[in-house]
């Protein structure tokens, strides 16, 4: 039987019209990527680090547990040993390739592909762990992963042989087979045993090569995708028909789009039975539980528990837990649908019954349908709940259902909570404020919460109303608007600044003409005329602030509050706390961890001796260059603002940008005060904005420019302590690779773009005001050279200062170092760049010739000098900028 077949025409009106499908589902995918299976490629890869870890620092341990195993082994017989040697090494490879034939007789032909891929990756990792191991690997991990052999040499410290068969193993499904499964790992162990006893083999030698094929094996399964189990519409259809009913057609109703928030409520059928009402279907498989598993793994690191909807475990626990909250809100009085039937539709997924209720949801409603009774009966249903501590946990506009007769329905209760505590019942009234909010206001939405849950209710949900306690569609639907409401103030306020200057220059055109008619002579001094441009921009400035104030729109979650606040003054607004750590924090905690590691192993390895040595006067020449580069920041920040600004006021801004980047990463810092600078200087905030995207747009390219002229210059040189072909080449195809991978790849792409589209908006006009101006631009692009070249000649002083001219390298591979960390810097997390910049300057000072002992102490002063020292004067001068409204 196909399904969809002689199906009843749709119910009119209906906006979400259920979508054909046929009984094979010819829309699910053939292969998913299963977040388990990352999951263990990551423990695998955990794993092999820790035994290595083992094998380079516990050598006594590693050696003492090897000798044991050999002296307990060495009582085996003989005959016995030669025997299973002889057995295990033919079985090894018999019983892989007899699963493979009985898998091609079933048509499975699929998986047997997917293991030998993987065993063809696993024995390229083996060949390139012993390769690391015979070439590169410190002596203890050497020693701990081979055995001497008696006609000299040493044993693989990985099994060519044994790490594939056991990736092919894993990948083709044979652990889920007991039969196969045990006899392959009893073989296996055999292998192992004897392998040990005739010394051709460590202990960690064999841990690491079963590792190392586990892994291999599920890293191939995540990158190809497992074959995709969901049970089909026949399935369902046979499913149904177990348990009592008669099915004639199905039709896959339109869910909601997948997503870490709803991409675990299941596929939806409305089921056609031979006689009696249709019925709808929920099936739930195991896949769509893993579906958005690390958003809500990230969400339970960073969030309190009690915020975060529990993990279902198993397909039974799902099941159980809907069944059990169907039950529980239908007992509670509220309209839920009506669970009828549950069942088994194989290992894999379970299916829920439930009677069919014809309507659509809230997101479906146009606003003029959606009136204040429905508000009001929506709120109801919440009460009910809430009277039997219920949470529903996902108050979305798709989980609140209205049937013909306008009757509301709460539907999608499977991550709800039985016996819910006072937090988790008031973040349900928040988000159903905020999803009513959205469709008909604060003001109705508010008032009808009061009218039925009562004031107190209502005022005590105040410290939810926030965006992390949300569900994750609510969140992107806030800053949607958030964008749109900021864009549209912006406008608002060019267009009042538009008006404000038409208004002055026909006042000074009038004032004029009356002048000259009146044909009085008058000769204004240079003191009246900066007197009138200062109250030009104060007059320029109150209007802006005006018509910012008359266009700022607040956001939903602020009316909200303020129609509670009208009805309890005193209910309490302060938010509840919500998160372990920002997001950012734990980023920044992490880096700073490895950072401070680095610095402190660096410092450790610099001899007192070789700071008692350094030469003093280039250290004081770095220091000139380090104050240098203000006023070069300065220069190149002016050059692209037409406006007048006060130069040496600018310069004591890049001075104070010293103590921000400490505390904000560099990328982020510098831009934000300086878009602030140019607003409290008097430039309009969207010309402030396109001023520092055109310095930064400018600064992008011509560091490009200079890396790649450095790096020219540098492979042309006739030094053998530097031949940089292979790093420049590698450099421009790493850039040119990642370019590709931003570019293919659509999320990341939409996030590059929307990131540039903000960041340089405006650019291009203000480029045009600024060509019309070549001194201005001539500047702006002078102080770029002369911000590198300061950098670069106070990197190479602090070199000299340790390494004397003996030792020094050139200006160009200084250049290329400079401009290389730089980079890296700025995309780093840490604030300032910590570590990320101190590790690129030592590697690629290391990697230009310049010895350990000179690099590091050389670094260490370069950044003391531009990051560390400037701190205590930026914070000076930004508190001096301060008290002065200039930022």
């Amino acid at each position: 039987m196909v399904m969809g077949q002689d199906t009843q025409p749709p119910e009119e009106g209906r906006a979400d019209v259920p979508e054909r499908v046929s009984g094979d589902e010819p829309l699910l995918a053939a292969r998913v990527h299963r977040p388990s299976d990352l999951m263990r490629l990551l423990g695998g890869l955990l794993a092999i680090g820790l035994v290595l870890a083992v094998a380079a620092f516990a050598h006594a341990t590693t050696s003492g547990l090897e000798k044991d195993i050999n002296e307990g082994a060495g009582g085996a017989p003989d005959v016995f040993v030669r025997i299973a040697g002889l057995v295990s090494s033919i079985a090894v490879l018999l019983v892989p390739v007899a699963f493979a034939i009985e898998r091609l007789i079933k048509r499975d032909g699929l998986r047997i592909a997917d293991g030998v891929l993987a065993a063809v990756l696993a024995h390229g990792v083996t060949l390139a762990t012993d390769l690391w191991v015979a070439e590169a690997a410190p002596g203890t991990i050497r020693d701990a992963l081979t055995q001497p052999q008696s006609g000299g040499g040493l044993t693989d410290p990985v099994h060519n042989y044994l790490a594939p068969v056991i990736a092919y193993m894993t990948a083709v499904g044979m652990a889920r087979r007991p039969r196969w499964r045990v006899s392959l790992w009893v073989v296996l162990l055999l292998d192992a045993f004897t392998m040990l006893v005739a010394g051709y083999t460590t202990a960690l030698s064999i841990v690491l090569t079963v590792l190392i094929g586990w892994t291999v094996a599920y890293g191939t399964l995540y990158a190809v995708g497992s074959p995709n189990v969901r049970p089909t519409g026949q399935t369902l259809l046979a499913g149904l028909r177990r348990v009592g009913f008669r099915p004639v057609t199905a039709l896959r109703a339109e869910g909601v789009p997948d997503s870490a928030d709803s991409g675990d409520r299941g596929r939806r059928y409305i089921v056609t039975l031979e006689d009696g009402p249709p019925l709808d279907v929920t099936v739930v498989d195991r896949e769509q539980q893993a579906h958005g598993f690390f958003y809500r793994a990230w969400r339970r690191i960073t969030l309190r528990t009690i915020t975060t909807r529990r993990s279902i475990v198993s397909l039974r626990q799902a099941l159980e837990q809907e069944a059990l909250l169907a039950y529980a809100a239908i007992a509670a009085g509220a309209n839920a649908p009506k669970l009828i039937a549950t069942s088994e539709l194989g290992p894999d997924a379970v299916m829920l019954v439930y009677e069919h209720i014809g309507g659509r949801s809230l997101d479906a409603l146009d606003d003029d349908e959606i009136t204040d009774d429905l508000v009001r009966s929506a709120w109801r249903q919440v009460k009910a709940l809430q009277s039997r501590r219920i949470a529903h946990r996902r108050l979305t506009g798709d989980a609140i259902l209205v049937d013909r007769s306008g009757r509301v329905v709460l539907t999608d209760l499977r991550g709800g909570e039985i016996a819910a505590g006072d937090l988790v019942l008031r973040m349900d009234v928040a988000q159903l404020l905020t999803t009513l909010g959205l469709r008909v206001g604060a003001e109705r939405t508010v008032a009808a919460a009061v009218e039925v849950l009562g004031p107190d209710t209502v005022a005590d949900c105040l410290p939810l109303l926030q965006p992390i306690a949300l569900s994750r569609s609510t969140r992107a639907t806030l800053r949607k608007l958030a964008r749109e409401r900021s864009a549209r103030e912006r406008e608002a306020v060019l267009a009042a600044s538009e008006a404000a200057k038409r208004e002055r220059e026909l006042a000074k055109t009038e004032a004029a003409d009356a002048a000259a008619d009146r044909v009085v002579v008058r000769t204004e001094t240079k003191a009246e005329t900066k007197a009138e441009k200062k109250a030009d921009k104060k007059a320029e400035k109150r209007a802006l602030d005006t018509a910012l104030d008359e266009a700022r729109e607040e956001d939903l979650l602020a009316q909200i509050r303020q129609q509670v606040l009208l009805i309890r003054p005193q209910a309490p607004v302060e938010p509840v706390r919500l998160e372990r750590i920002k997001p950012r924090t734990l980023v920044s905690l992490i880096a700073g961890a490895v950072a401070a590691y680095f610095l402190l192993s660096q410092i450790a390895r610099t001899p007192l001796s070789t700071i008692s040595q350094a030469d003093w006067r280039w250290v004081a020449a770095a220091v000139l260059f380090s104050a240098l580069s203000y006023v070069a920041a300065a220069m190149s920040l002016l050059g692209f603002v037409p406006e007048r600004v006060g130069f040496w006021r600018t310069v004591v801004a890049q001075v104070a940008g010293s103590f921000v980047k400490i505390v904000a990463p560099a990328a982020v810092g510098g831009v934000a005060l300086n878009t602030r600078f140019l607003q409290r200087a008097g430039v309009r905030p969207g010309l402030a904005v396109a001023s520092v995207g055109a310095s930064q747009l400018f600064g992008l390219g011509a560091h490009i420019l200079l890396l790649l002229a450095f790096g020219y210059l540098t492979g042309t040189e006739k030094s053998q302590s530097f031949t940089p072909s292979r790093t420049v080449i590698a450099g421009l195809l790493t850039v040119a690779v990642l370019v590709l991978v931003v570019t293919a790849i659509p999320f990341m792409r939409k996030f590059v773009s929307t990131r540039l589209r903000s960041l340089f908006a405006g650019v291009v006009p203000r480029m045009l005001d600024v060509l019309q101006r070549p001194v201005k631009l001539l500047t702006g692009i002078g102080g770029m050279l002369l911000l590198t070249g300061a950098f670069v000649l106070c990197l190479d002083a602090s070199i000299r200062a340790f390494g004397h001219d003996s030792q020094s390298i050139s200006y160009a591979s200084v250049a290329v170092v400079f401009l290389a960390g730089n980079a890296l810097g700025s995309a780093a997390p840490t604030p300032g760049g910590v570590g990320a910049v101190e590790g690129a300057l030592t590697f690629g000072l290391v990697a230009v010739g310049l010895p350990l002992e000179v690099a590091t102490p050389a670094v260490l002063l370069y950044r003391l000098l531009t990051l560390w020292l400037p701190v205590l004067p930026g914070w000076l001068c930004f508190n001096w900028l301060t008290r002065r409204e200039a930022l």
